[in-house]
């Protein structure tokens, strides 16, 4: 839609930058927790490791979606063939599946909040996966109205009207 003109703005991780006739811009970057019901055997205060991961059936994002990209790379640099068991387009679909013990889930950071998920437990990932950046993007010489710049702005602080306009080569 960003492309043709239907939408002023995108928003994505990972797949914004393919474009020539945008202009990408980073907000934010976040990691992947792995979410396991309380009590699972990944919680055992052992480091989590990919073999470790693996071993388990999974559960995680569409090939498509946040980033997943991140995951299978890391897998295939360690040589191992996970058992994505179930594949979701969003994270409380994971997340209930973990509740029920479909696998041990593979979700964005910022999905899990303990308060609203108390049967889950949130395992670090440390540095299992690259980091995922998302970014902002608006097409090429677009005129961008006021409320566009206060969206932005408002989305991503540091990415002020006049950031847009220079990003923007204006």
């Amino acid at each position: 839609m960003l492309l043709t003109g239907a939408a002023d703005i995108g928003i994505a991780t990972d797949v914004l930058s393919r474009h020539e006739d945008l202009v990408v811009m980073p907000c934010y970057q976040w990691a992947y927790s792995v979410l396991v019901p309380r009590g699972h055997a990944l919680a055992d205060g052992q480091p989590l490791t990919l073999e470790r991961l693996a071993a388990w059936p999974l559960v995680s994002y569409d090939g498509v979606y946040a980033g997943r990209a991140h995951i299978d790379e890391a897998f295939a640099r360690a040589g191992l063939q996970p058992d994505f068991t179930i594949l979701a387009m969003n994270a409380d679909v994971i997340k209930t599946y973990v509740e029920l013990g479909m696998g041990v889930g593979i979700v964005a950071e910022m999905a899990y909040d303990a308060a609203r998920d108390p049967l889950l437990l949130a395992l670090d990932t440390g540095k299992l996966f690259e980091p995922n950046t998302t970014h902002i993007a608006v097409r090429r010489g677009a005129f961008l109205r006021a409320y566009a710049y206060a969206f932005i702005e408002t989305f991503s602080p540091p990415l002020t009207a006049a950031a847009v306009r220079q990003a923007q080569g204006d």
